[in-house]
């Protein structure tokens, strides 16, 4: 009876250690899927950043307009190009989880950037190149 018993109490022990091994080994091979994030990822914070600019861009559009510094069909426009921006920010941020790519970030900030440089030059406060020497400064864009 007693080799009986030392029986069960060496394949229950066996089957407690075995178990956590077998779940650690199955967690490690998948590892790879399971965790990998791609590091080029902006995750929801970012997204968050970028149409909150876009807003702010939009914004300064509406007080240009409010302000007579550009005209209705001016405004219209750069509210639409700035509208595209957000709105693509929101399709690439929905198809990926709630990220956006490292390139596709930038090309929405650069196109985002270009907007609010043609607002600036619009309205007369964008930066000016030029020395003068040829008599006078112009609007960079």
């Amino acid at each position: 009876m007693r080799a009986s018993t030392s029986l069960k109490t060496a394949t229950l022990a066996a089957v407690l250690i075995a178990a956590p091994l077998a779940g650690a080994y199955a967690a490690g091979h998948h590892k790879g899927l399971l965790d990998a994030t791609p590091p080029a990822d902006f995750i929801g914070p970012r997204v968050t950043s970028l149409i909150d600019q876009v807003q702010g861009v939009d914004q300064g559009i509406t007080d240009a307009r409010q302000a007579n510094n550009i005209s209705a069909s001016e405004a219209h426009r750069l509210h639409m190009r700035a509208a595209h921006i957000g709105q693509a920010a929101e399709h690439v941020a929905a198809s990926d989880h709630g990220r956006i790519p490292s390139a596709q970030y930038h090309e929405m900030l650069r196109r985002l950037d270009n907007v609010d440089q043609r607002l600036m030059n619009d309205t007369g406060s964008g930066f000016m190149v030029g020395d003068g020497s040829d008599d006078g400064n112009y609007p960079n864009g």
